[in-house]
């Protein structure tokens, strides 16, 4: 299983689900199981993720080293799964597999579909809030949306 998450500049909301889903994949012993993450913006490439972020994640022990990237269009043939965060992230990504041929077989999703609750299906970007506290509310909906997905799909090898 290969995921891929996807927010605008890769530096907040799919850096974290990353991480988050490879602690899950760790915890859960899917060793055929691999994630990345990237944007689809080029204005942070080869940047860490934003402070916040890592800030969070470390408060939950967790840490991240990527380094942002822009998505590709191999990134399409090469995932099973590639989630974007918000409305705009679905719609572009589902716009740039259209464009492709032979169309690629990944399930372009909204990573928040999984909540299962139409409401909190949306993960907003935190980049431009103050302080932590939105960053908190993406986390929280990142790992239960990631823990569902795995509950779902993940089986050990």
């Amino acid at each position: 299983m290969k995921v891929l998450f996807v927010c605008l500049g890769n530096t907040c909301r799919s850096p974290m689900a990353e991480a988050i889903l490879r602690h899950l994949i760790n915890k859960k012993q899917l060793h055929n199981w691999h994630t990345d993450s990237a944007g689809l913006r080029d204005w942070n490439v080869g940047l860490r993720a934003q402070g916040r972020a890592q800030d969070l994640l470390q408060q939950h022990g967790l840490k991240t080293q990527h380094l942002s990237r822009i998505i590709t269009a191999q990134d399409f043939y090469d995932f099973d799964y590639i989630f974007g965060m918000d409305e705009c992230n679905l719609a572009e990504l589902q716009e740039m597999a259209a464009q492709l041929q032979p169309q690629p077989k990944c399930r372009i999703l909204l990573l928040g579909s999984y909540l299962n609750r139409k409401e909190d299906e949306i993960i907003q970007d935190p980049y431009f809030s103050h302080g932590m506290g939105s960053f908190h509310a993406v986390y929280t909906q990142i790992l239960e949306s990631c823990e569902r997905f795995v509950q779902q799909h993940g089986h050990p090898t």
